[in-house]
């Protein structure tokens, strides 16, 4: 089922996000909590894409896998970086055949060792290039990215909303956020996206809080700023993993609550092929249902607008 008619049909969604492994062991973890984290019916699941390329054909047989055997809905992440335009167009055929329905389109991060994004020869340059391609030639839901604390290279968050709103233009249904701490952000950001035209659906991402020394160097690779309130909690508790932990997932509990509440359409589990501290947050939430008491604003839903055509809001 495509991703834009789920979050039509249902409110909210919660889905998580995984990675392919490299090794058996860490295949075995994958489907361990694919297999924990099943019970909880997520709306879908997305499987990314290594730099440069590098896990296509894993990527697929993942996919594949989470629908034919799990049962579960589920996201091809698909990168234009290191292939030419007949290269991508091989590869979303293939991912036709094999009955995908959704791709998450990326422009992607350049391969180890390279710090600079290189355009392939006779491939594409943007984003918006990408989702234009799959737009006009094939039937998959298009999501693509947005960042609330501005993309790391982009020149300015002005800029940066005149490539997201291409990006919409181009065709992407829906859209999911880089992981962020402070919620603001996420408000501001759809706010900001909303008065640039951006209609289409903006799903938070949220990242639990497992490993300090992991979080601060995921933070700054893409940055995402930690509060200076919650970098000290989290330094409070030094070498103790498993307090860290636990005040992890009951930070990342409130802040989901929050979005929920504010009216976001969902939320995406950045899971890190782990189950627990998602198995916990959602559990809770689950329970808890915030967006029972929340009052949808346009401005943050949206779920229905026409695409790249102004909400209304204010």
């Amino acid at each position: 089922m495509r991703i834009d008619e789920i979050l039509a049909a249902q409110a909210p969604v919660f889905s998580f996000e995984f990675f392919p492994p490299k090794t058996p062991a860490g295949e075995q973890n994958l489907y361990a909590a694919l297999n924990e984290l099943k019970a909880l019916e997520p709306s879908f699941v997305s499987v990314t894409y290594g730099a440069g390329g590098s896990s296509r054909e894993k990527t697929i047989e993942i996919v594949k896998r989470i629908k034919d055997e799990f049962g579960l809905e589920a996201m091809a992440h698909f990168t234009c970086i290191g292939a030419t335009v007949g290269q991508l167009r091989e590869t979303l055929d293939e991912m036709q055949l094999a009955g995908i329905d959704n791709v998450l389109a990326l422009r992607g991060d350049p391969p180890a060792g390279q710090e600079d994004w290189i355009k392939t020869e006779g491939g594409l340059e943007y984003s918006h290039e990408l989702v234009q391609l799959i737009d006009r030639n094939y039937p998959f839901a298009i999501g693509a990215a947005c960042f609330p604390e501005t993309h790391i290279h982009a020149e300015s968050p002005e800029a940066d909303l005149r490539y997201l709103a291409e990006k919409v233009q181009a065709g992407a249904d829906f859209l999911i956020t880089q992981m962020f701490f402070d919620n603001d952000a996420y408000f501001d950001f759809v706010a900001r996206a909303r008065a640039a035209g951006v209609s289409v659906p903006i799903i938070p991402g949220v990242m639990p809080i497992t490993r300090v020394g992991q979080i601060e160097r995921m933070a700054q690779m893409c940055g995402a700023a930690i509060p200076d309130g919650l970098r000290e909690e989290l330094h409070a508790r030094g070498e103790d993993a498993e307090a860290v932990l636990d005040f992890g997932v009951a930070y990342a509990t409130l802040q989901c609550s929050e979005l929920l509440a504010a009216g976001a359409p969902g939320i995406h589990f950045y899971t890190l092929n782990r189950s627990p501290a998602t198995r916990a947050i959602l559990s809770a939430l689950k329970l808890a249902r915030p967006w029972e008491r929340a009052i949808y604003p346009a401005s943050i839903s949206s779920p229905s607008a026409t695409r790249g055509e102004p909400s209304g809001a204010s």
